[in-house]
């Protein structure tokens, strides 16, 4: 019994011509209706009739079921109590900048490589949800950058494990894209999306499986990544079924932190240059690895070591600010302690 309808839905089969005759019938006599929605949720006829029948007051409308409206197709037009506008949607001045601006945007953050969430072609996902996953897309990325980097040859099985407080509703679209794109971007030209990611991973042979654990209180937890039957240049980085296995969390911060290595739990920064070491769990060792980085001008910038027992083989991870290269990687080998080395380089922030 309202005396203004106004109209904001969606042309639907179950709005189409959702103000009809009988609608109109059931209305105030002073009632009148504003169609800023889609043209086909009025019944055109069956408003005039209802004007003429005097069912209710007037009617403005910016939309109509044939766009321009022609004075012989529609019989709204040239009536005293209904207002017509053109459909001007995004015809302003305001409205058209700010369709460029989006415009460019968006061309800009496909180009980068980030999922573009206006892609007519790519699976959907919200705005609200992309914020909420991108510190996720970037640690499974950064993941798969350093799994690719521990591998001897090009891996072909991969298996990704996550973590979720809703692993029904965890979308891992978007995640198994960034993951995509760090097994391949090293050997590839092509910008890897949610539009080509599954084409690009079928074309190398990729084989990829997921399983979604409940856990936690984030919607992406720890999330791990394994390379069945790969060859491992770094060994220490083999789980106990000897595949090659990184996992890592996003921190309070938001920052992509590694947290596994093999068997191993670390605490390292996902970011810049890092070199990993497999080295016998002895005094000194900390000092001579810093003393030889000195040597060559290198500085460090964190350090971290991770073990299973008291003398055991360790695993110790070190971020320094430069790229190593091999003659600085081949004199840390020279240290009697160390037993496995390797560099690490990731994208700095």
């Amino acid at each position: 019994r309202a005396d203004f309808f106004s109209l904001h839905m969606p042309l639907t089969p179950t709005t189409d011509k959702m103000f009809n005759a009988d609608v109109f019938k059931r209305m105030k006599k002073n009632a009148v209706i504003i169609n800023v929605a889609r043209g086909g949720v009025i019944d055109d006829q069956a408003l005039a009739d209802a004007l003429d029948n005097e069912e209710i007051a007037g009617a403005a409308l910016d939309v109509f079921t044939k766009e321009p409206p022609t004075k012989e197709e529609n019989p709204l037009i040239g009536r005293p109590n209904v207002v017509l506008t053109p459909h001007l949607g995004a015809s302003t001045v305001e409205a058209q900048e700010g369709v460029a601006v989006e415009v460019a945007e968006a061309v800009l953050t496909a180009l980068r490589g980030d999922p573009a969430p206006s892609a007519i072609n790519a699976p959907m996902v919200t705005p609200e949800l992309m914020k909420q996953l991108m510190p996720s897309a970037d640690l499974v990325h950064k993941l798969a950058l350093v799994a690719t980097q521990l591998v001897s040859q090009n891996e072909q099985q991969v298996r990704i494990h996550y973590r979720s407080c809703s692993p029904d509703d965890l979308d891992t679209r978007l995640l198994r894209a960034n993951v995509v794109k760090g097994l391949v971007e090293h050997t590839t030209q092509s910008t890897i999306n949610l539009v080509n990611y599954d084409l690009i991973a079928e074309q190398r042979g990729l084989k990829i499986s997921e399983m979604k654990e409940r856990h936690g209180e984030k919607l992406v937890g720890k999330t791990t990544i394994s390379l069945p039957g790969a060859a491992a240049t770094f060994p220490a980085a083999c789980d106990a079924d000897h595949f090659i296995t990184v996992g890592g969390k996003v921190n309070s911060q938001g920052r992509p932190i590694l947290t596994t290595l093999g068997q191993y739990a670390v605490d390292v920064s996902l970011e810049g240059s890092l070199v990993l070491f497999r080295q016998k769990d002895q005094p000194g060792v900390i000092g001579a690895v810093g003393t030889k980085l000195a040597e060559h001008g290198i500085n460090v910038n964190y350090m971290n070591v991770g073990r299973q027992e008291q003398g055991q083989d360790a695993v110790m991870a070190i971020g320094v600010d430069q790229d190593l290269t091999n003659d600085v990687v081949a004199s840390l080998k020279e240290i009697p302690a160390l037993i496995d080395v390797i560099a690490i380089n990731l994208p700095r922030l």
